[in-house]
């Protein structure tokens, strides 16, 4: 694996330290640090009757590493950079080799602590394969090891590298994490001390070790085993709020954020003073202060509304400006504001004069940004795009855009604001909208598109006169050569599809479904998945009104069925179930059962006339879902087996197979037993019902229950095995469908 995108991630390249010891001796473990392959020679190690330093459990405190040992550890961190594979399966297999050694442990926090000369990527890169043998092994460690690396840290915090500084506060953390906040009593008591050290790297080091001791042990310092440290802790954060370095205030106001919403009584005693620190620091000039400034005022108008209410005007207009601040954390979490604010009784009396301000921010505030543009490929068209293979595990654009960012927050808060202020909100905004749904730049046009959908629900009966003019215009942007305009158009029109379907069925109903299937077979998979989506809700508010075209809808979607890939196929499956459930025993004809065969995945809500036997698209559903359940169970495997070399499996894909093929089965009845017998099913399910998560194992005896209805007889004698033997798995009777 390449090692690609800071140290922590090189770190978990190549620590990868669960491996058990190897078998044999003392001296063959001498032999095995001795080998020329593996080069690793502690404290004389070509002596055959010395033992390894590394093979000692008893430890100087006046440790120090062998040089020639010291000089191979260093080349392995190196090796640990390289881009060949071969050489990081190699450093892999020596870092398994050399945990099995005490004081390996004791070698990497050298590095990192004391071999200033060395680049920073080596020394930072060694520190953080220690936090990952300190996460895996910690309570095996000699009391010298871990007294030895402790004593370390508190002496380096203040290195004059920020990078080591940070890796140093990591491990501490990390450490503490461990239980060891009671077992290392002068941990709390030293940092505080640290942080009047007139030194600016030790200050810093000390706050930045103390800001993640708050992240992950908020309650425990907030409770009487550690006999509440917060109420010196406290105090002494405050303090640094005036401090002369926007890093020291930002790491002080960060750390006491930590407190608010679980109302730490040390905070609650102090709140005054910090709301009135928190207002001295309104104006900064460093955007991680200001940022950390927002987040605490969101956080109090959830905990703590009474202090903020004779300050609200100041704390709106400062939000006001904060929400287009520059840097779009600042703007993101200050926008946060908005929506806490909208869940407030006090709402709409303190913002109502602030709309005329408010409502353009938010608007603007909706627009992509650059980075997301690039990011989903949003300037490419669509005569561009075709042709391209996409892959199905390409989801890294998807999961960037997941992320909260300010474009969600601001339709978020506009989406609530609506509901509050309901038609009062059109003036501000009806203005705006118009310039926005027409302009010729397509990502203004998106965002207007984005504003028209949030405001639906909130707004809609002030919208009505204007939803025919309106109505036309969004249809015909499901045609946009741009993927973003025609994705964010099937969204907004389902805001809108109760009152489409309210409509004249040819006026807008008609055209509406037949761009929306259009889009669903759209080459772009964010477009399909949008459509898909919006075709579901347009079928729940249809309902029968849907049967006229009911045989243009199933040639669709069959042909989607055998377009799409994993990820949308689960929504095409809802987008078929929802059908059924909304025009019922209108999918009885013989020649729409033969045409809806391929949705017997959602079988357990189709009507009983449209159940027909297997086909070969029924073999395919089955065997993807089949296949899908084994891949789970063999990556779960792997990852409870090797923890730091898989990652653990997404088993929500595998409970919708599991319930997939449920529906299979009550919806096929006998037939499904031909599916069954030339598959292990019974054996993954078999598995599958000893899983440690409850919702596989709810779905694994559902599943059980409908195959037992379905083909009893030919399952009984499995059953039967299954039973007998509640420990033992039994052995597969087919090979398994692929």
């Amino acid at each position: 694996m390449r090692v690609t995108g800071g140290v922590e991630k090189r770190a978990c390249t190549t620590a990868l330290l669960h491996s058990k010891p190897e078998r044999g001796t003392k001296a063959r473990a001498r032999e095995r640090a001795r080998d020329s392959d593996h080069g690793f020679e502690i404290n004389g190690g070509n002596r055959e009757d010395q033992t390894s330093d590394l093979a000692t459990s008893e430890l100087s405190m006046e440790w120090q590493p062998d040089e020639q040992g010291l000089q191979q550890v260093l080349q392995l961190l190196k090796d640990s950079q390289s881009p060949n594979t071969a050489t990081q399966r190699a450093v892999q297999q020596k870092l398994e080799q050399l945990n099995q050694y005490p004081d390996f442990n004791n070698y990497l926090i050298f590095v990192l602590t004391r071999l200033k000369t060395e680049d920073e990527p080596t020394r930072s890169l060694s520190g953080l394969i220690l936090k990952n043998n300190v996460k895996a092994h910690y309570q095996n460690f000699p009391p010298p090891v871990a007294d030895f690396i402790k004593r370390e840290c508190l002496n380096n915090i203040g290195d004059p590298s920020p990078l080591i500084r940070a890796t140093i506060g990591i491990l501490i953390t990390t450490i503490a994490s461990k239980g060891e906040l009671q077992a290392w009593p002068e941990l709390l008591p030293q940092l505080c001390n640290l942080l009047n050290s007139e030194d600016y790297n030790t200050c810093e080091g000390s706050f930045g070790a103390l800001q993640k001791i708050c992240e992950d042990s908020s309650e425990l310092l907030d409770s009487d085993a550690l006999n509440r440290p917060l109420n010196i802790m406290i105090p002494k954060f405050l303090q640094f709020f005036k401090h002369c370095s926007p890093k020291i205030r930002s790491h002080a106001v960060a750390c006491v954020n930590q407190f608010i919403i679980g109302r730490a009584q040390a905070l609650m005693d102090n709140i005054d003073p910090f709301i009135e620190s928190l207002f001295a620091l309104a104006a900064d000039e460093d955007s991680e202060v200001r940022k950390n400034v927002c987040r605490a005022l969101v956080m109090l108008l959830e905990v703590r509304i009474d202090r903020l209410i004779p300050h609200m005007h100041s704390i709106i207009q400062y939000m006001l400006q904060r929400t287009q601040d520059p840097d779009e954390n600042v703007a993101l979490e200050a926008c946060e504001f908005w929506l806490t604010l909208a869940e407030q009784p006090i709402c709409k009396e303190v913002l109502a004069g602030h709309l005329v301000q408010l409502i353009p921010i938010l608007v603007n505030g909706m627009k992509y940004s650059e980075i997301d543009i690039i990011l989903l490929k949003g300037d490419v068209e669509e005569d561009e795009a075709e042709g391209e293979d996409i892959d199905e595990d390409e989801d890294d654009d998807d999961d960037t855009l997941s992320d909260w960012n300010l474009r969600k927050c601001s339709a978020a808060a506009l989406d609530v604001l609506a509901n509050v202020f309901r038609d009062d909100l059109l003036p501000h905004l009806l203005p705006l909208l118009k310039g926005l749904l027409f302009h010729p730049d397509w990502v203004i046009k998106e965002s207007g598109i984005l504003v028209l959908g949030a405001i639906a629900e909130g707004c809609m009966q002030g919208m009505v006169p204007y939803l025919p003019e309106l109505m036309p215009h969004l249809i015909q942007c499901l045609c946009d050569k741009k993927a973003l305009v025609r994705s964010i158009a099937c969204w907004t029109l389902s805001r809108y599809a109760h009152w489409v379907v309210s409509q004249p069925p040819d006026s807008h109903l008609k055209p509406l479904m037949t761009e929306l299937l259009k889009r669903i077979l759209d080459g772009n998979k964010r477009v399909q998945e949008a459509a898909c989506s919006a075709f579901a809700t347009l079928e729940e508010e249809a309902c029968t009104e849907l049967v006229p075209y009911l045989s243009f809808i199933l040639d669709t979607l069959v042909f989607a069925f055998g377009k799409y890939q994993h990820k949308n196929l689960l929504i095409l499956y809802d987008a078929i179930g929802t059908l059924a459930d909304s025009v019922g025993h209108h999918l009885n004809s013989r020649t729409r059962t033969r045409t809806c065969s391929p949705f017997w995945s959602a079988c357990r809500r189709w009507p009983q006339p449209c159940r027909a036997a297997s086909c070969r698209t029924v073999s395919r559903v089955y065997q993807r879902c089949v296949t899908l359940v084994q891949k789970t169970l063999a990556q779960a495997m792997m990852y409870n087996q090797h923890p730091d070399q898989y990652e653990a499996p997404d088993k929500d894909f595998m409970i919708v197979a599991l319930d997939l093929l449920s529906g299979l089965a009550e919806g096929l009845g006998g037939h499904v037993d031909q599916l069954v017998a030339r598959s292990n099913i019974m054996t993954l399910l078999f598995q599958c019902m000893q899983d440690t998560m409850p919702e596989v194992r709810q779905s694994s005896f559902a599943l059980l229950g409908d195959l037992t209805k379905a083909c009893f007889p030919s399952r009984q004698a499995l059953h039967r095995g299954v039973y007998a033997n509640p420990g033992h798995q039994p052995e597969p009777r087919v090979h398994l469908c692929v």
